[in-house]
């Protein structure tokens, strides 16, 4: 797939995320921990950002048509309208995301710190 190389700190944050938190949509929407899920790239995967501007989604909340029969919620893909308007903004879920990490007490990258407080990083 085009775009740039997960570092080995990204990958870390990237297991640390799916680990910690789940996937964010059905953390917002359930409150339940589904640790089913793989990474969503907010913001494609070729800028200097991509691997930092991540979210953890199940595969229903990340592919629409891929939740299963009667799947109780929207994916980003096919559906963004509404899952933003069903779970909060991408942007803002990227910040729960790492709320929640730093309350379980799990590591928050540096270079990911910084670049919420809106450093250009790379890794």
């Amino acid at each position: 797939m085009k775009g740039r190389s997960v570092s080995a700190v990204q990958k870390r944050w990237h297991d640390t995320l799916v680990s910690a938190v789940g996937c964010i949509a059905c953390r917002v929407a359930m409150e339940i921990h589904n640790d089913q899920c793989s990474i969503h790239h907010v913001d494609g995967r070729t800028k200097a950002h991509a691997h930092w501007y991540v979210l953890p989604l199940c595969a229903g909340h990340h592919q629409h048509g891929y939740g299963g029969e009667g799947f109780p919620g929207f994916a980003v893909h096919g559906q963004k309208v509404q899952f933003e308007e069903a779970y909060g903004r991408q942007s803002d879920l990227v910040q729960v995301c790492a709320k929640v990490v730093g309350e379980t007490g799990a590591d928050v990258p540096a270079a990911f710190l910084a670049w919420l407080d809106g450093a250009e990083v790379e890794a």
